[in-house]
C-alpha cells in the first residue's frame, strides 16, 4: 500500500477584536446632568415669560382706528350722518368703558357658560358693579336744586300747529308770494302742490327743522293767514292753525319725575366712576386716534354700558 501524505490543512484565521475608540466631546457633554439642568431652566425661564406677557397684555387695551370705523358706521347708521368730535369721542370712551366691564368680567369669571357672547359678560359684569354702588341721601333741598338747574328739561314750551302747502315746480320767492296770496284770495293755487299738516310742535324743533329765522318769523305770523317763509331749504309757504302756550314746571307737581331722574342719573355718574376706578389697572393705547378725541379719566354723567345699543 502507498502511503498518501494528508491534504495541508486550511490557514486557521483569527479574529482580533478591535479596542473601543474614547467617546466624544459630545457625548461626554450629552451624559452630563448639568446640561439637563440648564435646558431646563431655561424652558421654565421661557415659558415664565410667555405667560407674564400674556398677563401684562390683559391689563393694556389698545384702542386702534378700527373702534373708530365702527363707531362711525354705527352712529352714521342710526343717526344719518357722521359724529362730530365730541360725539367721537363718548363713543370711544364708551367702547373703553365696555371693554373694562368684559376683562373685569372675565377676571372674575361670569363668563361661565356664555362665554361667546361678549355682551352678557358685559351686563354681568355692570351688576357687579351696581351691586357695590349706592346712592348718596337725597331730600327736598337736593331734589329742589336739581330741579332748577334743569327748568328748561321739565318746563312745557309753546307749541304751535301748522301747514305747509309744498309747491313741486317754481319754488323761488316770488313763487312763493304769489302762491301765498292766491291761497289767502280763495283762488286755487299751483295744482301740483302738496299739503303738510304738523301738530304740536315746539320752537326747538321749528329750529332744528327750518331754521332759527323761520321759527321767529312763524311764531309771529297771523293765526290762519298763508304767507311766504325763507327756510336754510329754500322758500316754504305756511300758515300757522294754533298756538299753545308755554306751561311753567311745577315741583310739587313733578317731584315723583325729578325723583327718579335725580336717582338714574347719580347711578350713572357713580357707575361710570366706579368702572374707570376699574380702568386705572390698564394701559390705554390710543392708535391712529386724533389729539382731539383724548380720553377724559373724569366720570361722565352718562351710563358707561348699554348692552342693547353697542
Amino acid at each position: 500500500m502507498i502511503p498518501t501524505n494528508p491534504p495541508p490543512s486550511a490557514p486557521t484565521v483569527r479574529a482580533t477584536a478591535r479596542e473601543p475608540s474614547p467617546p466624544s466631546r459630545l457625548s461626554r457633554w450629552l451624559r452630563e446632568p448639568l446640561l439637563y439642568f440648564f435646558v431646563l431652566g431655561a424652558l421654565v425661564f421661557g415659558i415664565d415669560q410667555v405667560v407674564v406677557g400674556r398677563s401684562d397684555d390683559r391689563h393694556t387695551i389698545v384702542v386702534d382706528a378700527s373702534v373708530d370705523a365702527e363707531a362711525r358706521q354705527l352712529f352714521a347708521a342710526s343717526r344719518g350722518r357722521e359724529p362730530n368730535p365730541d360725539e367721537l369721542k363718548a363713543l370711544r370712551e364708551r367702547w373703553i368703558d365696555n371693554e373694562v366691564l368684559y376683562r373685569e368680567g372675565l377676571a372674575l369669571q361670569v363668563d361661565r357658560g356664555d362665554s361667546a357672547i361678549r355682551e352678557r359678560v358685559i351686563f354681568k359684569t355692570l351688576s357687579v358693579v351696581d351691586a357695590n354702588v349706592s346712592l348718596p341721601p337725597v331730600d327736598d333741598t337736593v331734589l329742589q336744586q336739581w330741579f332748577n338747574s334743569r327748568l328748561d328739561t321739565y318746563e312745557e314750551p309753546a307749541r304751535f300747529d301748522f301747514q305747509e302747502a309744498v309747491l313741486t315746480r317754481n319754488r323761488s320767492e316770488a313763487a312763493a308770494r304769489d302762491f301765498a296770496a292766491a291761497l289767502n284770495a280763495g283762488t286755487p293755487g299751483d295744482a301740483s302742490a302738496g299739503l303738510r299738516v304738523f301738530k304740536g310742535r315746539p320752537h326747538a324743533n321749528l329750529v332744528h327743522s327750518y331754521g332759527e329765522d323761520f321759527a321767529t318769523a312763524l311764531e309771529s305770523t297771523p293765526v290762519g293767514q298763508w304767507t311766504a317763509m325763507p327756510t336754510r331749504n329754500g322758500w316754504r309757504v305756511m300758515r300757522l292753525q294754533a298756538m299753545s302756550p308755554a306751561k311753567p314746571a311745577d315741583f310739587e307737581t313733578l317731584r315723583g319725575v325729578v325723583l327718579q331722574d335725580w336717582t338714574d342719573q347719580t347711578m350713572a355718574e357713580q357707575r361710570t366712576a366706579a368702572v374707570r376706578a376699574l380702568a386705572q389697572k390698564y394701559t390705554i393705547k390710543l392708535l391712529d386716534a386724533p389729539a382731539a378725541t383724548s380720553i377724559d379719566p373724569k366720570p361722565t354723567a352718562q351710563a358707561p354700558a348699554r348692552v342693547a345699543q353697542q
